[in-house]
């Protein structure tokens, strides 16, 4: 086996500095780099510096502009000087841009239920209104989004897989009269979804536009925590007629909060109200106890302008109806937690129509 040059040893040590450096730029509106990306074509060396070739769908110059600019500046504050970025324009179609959405035939209203973290009673809050939406006398569809870690099949009590349609497309399954999508549906057991960004948007727009959905009043949507892939590849497929955003009273959740409403703002995406969950706690003896402060959520649609949708507290049947598949509004929409979800429901059918 020949020596490896110095020559060469050289080149290949300023090719993964300057891999290195390109994966802390981000694609314009992802939470992936440009090397995970698959953007970086080729690296050559030439007698001024080396010469990065980037290869790009998207025909924006914006993006064209801003990836250059941050990829220059990555590259000197790496120490790599007279790099020659030369980037490509592929005739590949992109991902669907905002004028390019469609709605899925037969359905009326999409509505996205998100949150800023995690933990905050997000899904609970997904299940809890799809059901209070069918009690006022909708039809419902519910789609979990979150990809990593299913809970709408648990919530619902149901572990179905969706049938297929003589014309290849999947029937979702249902429960208590709501059409059901997730990922769960599709997995064994405790199988963990390990993939990158590209697939998550794939199955995130399949579930929207290859899933028979029917006819639909309304179907939900209920996002991962935080503004990554499945947010923004939901935003690009299909107009959204609004996001509901839930929060839990401290400040810790509220900060976050707000890059889920300058998201939702960002792509035009009309924010129909902000729900506190875990507002308080009622102990036994009538005593209010406030675990994680109280009224954060309220304050902030007093700062914003965006409607206060309710709190809802802690109650123990909610907790309950969410581990044994039967969600509160349907084992007891009448009850106090019911009813927190139903007034939610109520206003949300009549801003909506």
């Amino acid at each position: 086996m020949p020596p490896i040059s110095l020559a060469k040893l050289r080149i290949d040590m300023t090719n993964d500095q300057i891999l290195e450096a390109l994966r802390s730029v981000k694609y314009p509106g992802y939470s992936r780099d440009i090397v995970s990306f698959g953007l970086i074509k080729g690296i050559a060396p030439s007698a001024s510096g080396p010469v990065i070739q980037m290869l790009l769908t998207s025909g924006n110059a914006q993006i064209v502009q801003q990836i250059q600019a941050e990829s220059e500046k990555a590259l000197k504050n790496a120490g790599i000087e007279n790099a020659t970025i030369q980037i490509q324009l592929s005739t590949a179609p992109a991902a669907p841009a905002a004028g390019q959405q469609s709605k899925p035939s037969g359905i009326r209203r999409i509505v996205a239920v998100a949150s800023g973290k995690g933990g905050v009673g997000k899904s609970t809050a997904s299940v809890n209104l799809a059901c209070a939406l069918r009690h006022v006398g909708a039809k419902v569809g519910l789609l979990d989004c979150d990809i990593y870690g299913p809970s709408i099949p648990l919530m619902m009590g149901i572990n179905e897989k969706p049938t297929l349609s003589s014309d290849e497309r999947m029937i979702p399954p249902h429960k208590y009269g709501i059409r059901l999508m997730s990922m769960g549906f599709l997995l064994e057991g405790d199988t963990p979804v390990i993939w990158r960004g590209p697939m998550i948007m794939k199955t995130i727009q399949q579930f929207l536009l290859v899933v028979d959905w029917g006819e639909l009043d309304y179907l939900l949507v209920d996002l991962p925590p935080g503004t990554g892939d499945a947010q923004l590849s939901l935003c690009q497929t299909v107009p959204l007629d609004g996001g509901v955003i839930v929060t839990t009273p401290q400040e810790a959740s509220l900060g976050v909060v707000r890059k889920g409403i300058a998201m939702f703002e960002k792509v035009n995406v009309p924010i129909l109200g902000i729900i506190e969950n875990m507002s308080y706690f009622t102990t036994p003896n009538g005593e209010r106890v406030e675990i994680f402060g109280h009224g954060g959520g309220r304050k902030e649609c007093d700062r914003t302008g965006i409607p206060f949708l309710g709190e809802i507290p802690l109650f123990t049947a909610i907790r309950e109806g969410g581990d044994s598949g039967i969600p509160v509004t349907i084992s007891d929409p009448e009850g106090a937690a019911g009813q927190c979800f139903i007034r939610i429901a109520q206003y949300l059918r009549q801003k909506l129509g």
